[in-house]
């Protein structure tokens, strides 16, 4: 059996990550929830998931910074911003993510999305 995809999900809401590591782990995945980006990037060098889905709007360390961060590290991480704002998708520095996503209760979007970028 393939060893399971581990993904990293980056929300400083709680009901946030409560919902998305048990969504993600019923789909198979190992899930590691951060919230906040300083911890996200501690994490992230200790766990190295194969994706990360990470909340734009954050206190302290906003996701936009947490995404740079991680792509320096690991440019071939895909990274999906997951924001309640749709505004921000026109922000220059979104681009870098390899998905861009409108939070909302009907998950379909995003898994189908995390199954693409990991294949």
């Amino acid at each position: 059996m393939s060893e399971k995809k581990k993904i990293m999900v980056v929300d400083d809401e709680e009901a946030i990550r409560v919902l998305y590591v048990d969504e993600f782990e019923d789909e198979g995945y190992d899930v590691i929830a951060c919230s906040n980006g300083e911890e996200a990037l501690e994490m992230f060098d200790k766990e190295k998931p194969d994706l990360v889905i990470l909340d734009i709007a954050m206190p302290g360390m906003s996701g936009l910074e947490v995404l740079s961060k991680i792509k320096e590290k690991s440019p071939d991480t895909p990274v999906i911003m997951s924001t309640a704002y749709s505004h921000y998708k026109d922000d220059f520095y979104t681009y870098v993510a390899d998905a861009y996503i409108v939070k909302s209760p009907d998950l379909t979007e995003l898994k189908d999305k995390v199954k693409e970028l990991l294949g």
